[in-house]
């Protein structure tokens, strides 16, 4: 053992805010102070040994079995979950787990799932998977992670899991062990016998020491901590490897501007493959003693949760709400109904810029400023944050964290980071170089397109950079589609049905949608002289593509292909369409309940590529003009696109 070695250094203090961040120079203030001095924790392990000894039985986590705030819910203390991680930890080191093996977890949300992130990290290095991805691409990434042990879910009732893991087990040559988690509450007798090679995970876990490593490892800030893979809708897996340094980092940053403190209670409704469930909302949450919320195995896809919310709030009191955009989208649309909500000081979103329209809403329903931060694999989980009682317009995405550099470069003729840097004001590629930046790909071939020339991360967004010193995204180089927080890479769709002979031109975008956000749609044009139905192309891609939330709701054949001036598909003309398609169904439907003729019914027509209008003729629509108009507006309201209704 050496001197820095993580079971024999004493306890150190947990995280906490040095003072309120609130501007550039704030941020100036907390790099005054060499980083390491300011931050000498090296893993996450230390993390939570020093939350263990700081809080002791003070609430770490808290999971909802169901979305009815009358159930009860099962709490964890912060010394409970640093036993439980010195468990899991002893448990895969006697399973031969070393410091560069990697331990697959395919689960739900649930307790079991810090356990197996951080205990994993303490003994090897984690791999979070995507449930919803194929048992082909599962088996490539955990291929390519070179996965020794799977904790998997022992029920079919989340995304056929466990029927999911038993498929994957002879196809992985590196894979040893699968630990079944039991469901919440699950009676002992309940799992029956295990097959050969599979185990319980609380059966052996419990029976390891709680109080310390076993294996005494000495765990350096550069050691993997773990892979997290890209997008998971491409074909070839693309693995991103993050040190425990840069892990510590995205805590301690995300506790000094976003101001996290042992007073804190949030929701985490991020699922926990992600990097914004695990880092941003888990890890930094627990180094600063914060009670993280788990809402049921579904998380926020869980509707119950969701129509339940504000009355969950009001019960659990949380300080903090955070969502993607696309789930406000949906809790704009549940009526508070009384609850009260005072206890929220402090509404962020993340993973994909915020429309102007939808800022508002969720502002004037609930009182609360939506403050955005920039995060991406790539960066640990975060690279900018808008803190508390900082207000800027959608778009804005905040300050780059203490001890980053960011610049913003001028695009070269092919829509790469070029070596010119552009003054405040101007838009260009967001550039990057960050004590939490990731240490590249597992596969080195993928470290080319990630990094410029010079060694900055090159993310792909747009930006800008305004007079407070504040990034502001403008644009998405990739145009992802975001599906009830899903990143859909349009790429997968088109490719799918590129693939079809009759097709000529194809592309996919996100049509608007109340609940998910954003679904998607494919456009294409067909080879001159060819044919093929609508139905017929949609039954094609959906063959072709794996995740289901990625299967288009529709393909649209039209006669040509909008295109830019230099002969690239024009998307945002896209979207314009799927969002006049979305509004003239929901019109038409609403004319059906209403009986009126053809002729007299609304027109609908695009106004831009921002705003579809619905224009009512007050003469044909007759009496039924105002209420017409009154319930289209009613109609239209949750979805995230700009609407307007007129009667002339």
């Amino acid at each position: 053992m050496t001197g820095n070695d993580n079971t024999t250094r004493p306890d150190g203090a947990p995280f906490r805010p040095l003072f309120p961040v609130r501007s550039l120079a704030d941020i100036r203030r907390l790099e005054e102070t060499p980083l390491e001095q300011a931050l000498t924790v090296r893993s996450t392990y230390e993390i939570f040994r020093n939350a263990g000894a700081a809080f002791g039985d003070k609430t770490a986590l808290t999971f909802l079995r169901t979305g009815n705030p009358a159930d009860a819910p099962i709490r964890w203390s912060y010394a409970e979950l640093l036993a439980g991680i010195h468990q899991t930890a002893n448990m895969l080191h006697a399973l031969g787990v070393g410091p560069e093996d990697a331990v697959a977890v395919l689960l739900p949300g649930c307790l079991e799932y810090h356990l197996a992130l951080w205990g994993g990290e303490a003994a090897g290095i984690v791999q979070p998977l995507n449930p919803l991805l194929t048992d082909e691409k599962l088996v490539a990434l955990m291929t390519a992670g070179r996965a020794k042990v799977l904790i998997a879910y022992g029920s079919d009732s989340e995304s056929g899991m466990w029927s999911k893991a038993m498929r994957l087990r002879g196809q992985v040559p590196t894979l040893t062990t699968v630990l079944r988690v039991a469901p919440h509450d699950e009676a002992p007798e309940a799992a029956g016998a295990l097959p050969e090679g599979v185990s319980g995970f609380d059966e052996l876990r419990r029976a390891q020491p709680a109080d310390r490593l076993v294996s005494g490892r000495d765990i350096a800030p550069t050691d993997i901590a773990a892979y997290f893979h890209t997008g998971g809708t491409t074909g070839a897996p693309k693995l991103a490897r993050h040190s425990h340094g840069a892990q510590v980092f995205t805590a301690w940053a995300s506790v000094q501007v976003a101001g996290m403190n042992a007073q804190g209670i949030s929701i985490n409704g991020y699922p926990l493959f992600h990097v914004a469930g695990v880092l941003p909302a888990s890890l930094a949450s627990l180094s600063a003693g914060v009670e993280v919320i788990i809402p049921t195995p579904s998380l926020l896809r869980n509707k119950e949760v969701l129509a339940n919310y504000w009355k969950l709030v009001e019960k659990y009191r949380p300080t903090s709400l955070s969502a993607v955009p696309t789930v406000l989208a949906a809790l704009a649309n549940v009526p508070l109904d009384g609850a009260d909500i005072s206890s929220i000081g402090y509404c962020r979103t993340g993973a994909a810029v915020l429309s102007p329209e939808l800022a508002a809403r969720f502002e004037r329903l609930f009182g609360l400023h939506v403050h955005e931060s920039l995060g991406m694999t790539e960066m640990a989980g975060i690279s900018t944050i808008t803190p508390r009682g900082v207000e800027g317009p959608a778009g804005c995405v905040g300050f780059a964290l203490p001890y980053m550099r960011m610049r913003i470069v001028a695009l070269d003729e092919h829509g790469n980071a070029s070596d010119r840097d552009l003054p405040p004001g101007e838009q260009g590629m967001v550039l990057f170089k960050s004590p939490n930046l990731f240490s590249g790909f597992v596969d080195p071939v993928d470290n080319a397109k990630a990094f410029t020339a010079d060694g900055w991360l090159a993310t792909g967004d747009l930006g800008w950079i305004d007079g407070e010193g504040r990034l502001n995204l403008s644009g998405r180089s990739k145009d992802l589609i975001i599906r009830s927080g899903h990143n859909i890479d349009p790429k997968v769709i088109e490719d799918a049905l590129g693939a079809h002979p009759a097709v000529q031109l194809c592309a996919a975008v996100g049509a608007p949608d109340a609940y998910a956000g954003e679904l998607p749609v494919v456009f294409a044009t067909l080879v001159p002289g060819a044919s093929a139905t609508e139905d017929e192309l949609l039954a094609f891609t959906a063959a072709r593509v794996d995740e289901a939330p990625a299967k288009p709701r529709s393909v649209i054949v039209i006669e040509n292909m909008p295109m830019t001036n230099v002969g690239k598909i024009y998307k945002p003309e896209l979207r314009a369409m799927a969002a006049s398609r979305v509004v003239a169904a929901t019109v038409a439907q609403i004319c059906d309940e209403l009986g009126m003729a053809g002729d007299a019914r609304p027109r609908v027509q695009g106004a831009g590529e921002s705003l579809v209008e619905v224009r009512i003729d007050a003469a044909a629509a007759g009496r039924l003009a105002a209420a017409m108009q009154e319930r289209i507006r009613a109609a239209l309201a949750p979805l995230p696109f700009k609407t307007r209704v007129l009667v002339e």
